[in-house]
């Protein structure tokens, strides 16, 4: 799977979690088995790029940095959950698939 398909899975997975609210980074690092903290921190960042993530760093001591939703990233919430809603209902089938695949 290149970056950018696993960036893509992420991306789905972060926009479900911070649905739910804002989140500090280890937070949302804890809510999404299986993300590495450099995958996390690349979907992060890709979606703040493209403005569905906002990032607000507090002037404290350690520093505090806080992720959520923008209205654009929210309005993704509905698409992203039927993907995801259909990836898990399909599962078996794209095993299936990736399997007859790789044994050609």
């Amino acid at each position: 799977m290149t970056d950018s398909l696993r960036q893509t899975k992420w991306s789905l997975l972060v926009i479900a979690t911070l649905h739910e609210g804002r989140l500090r980074f280890g937070e949302l690092q804890s809510h999404i088995p299986g993300i590495s903290q450099r995958m996390l921190t690349l979907t992060v960042r890709q979606l703040e790029r493209d403005g569905l993530v906002t990032r607000t760093v507090y002037p404290e001591v350690p520093p505090r940095v806080e992720h959520e939703l923008t209205a654009l990233g929210e309005t993704l919430f509905v698409p992203a959950r039927a993907i995801a809603d259909w990836a898990v209902a399909h599962h078996d089938e794209i095993e299936r698939a990736r399997a007859d695949y790789d044994a050609r």
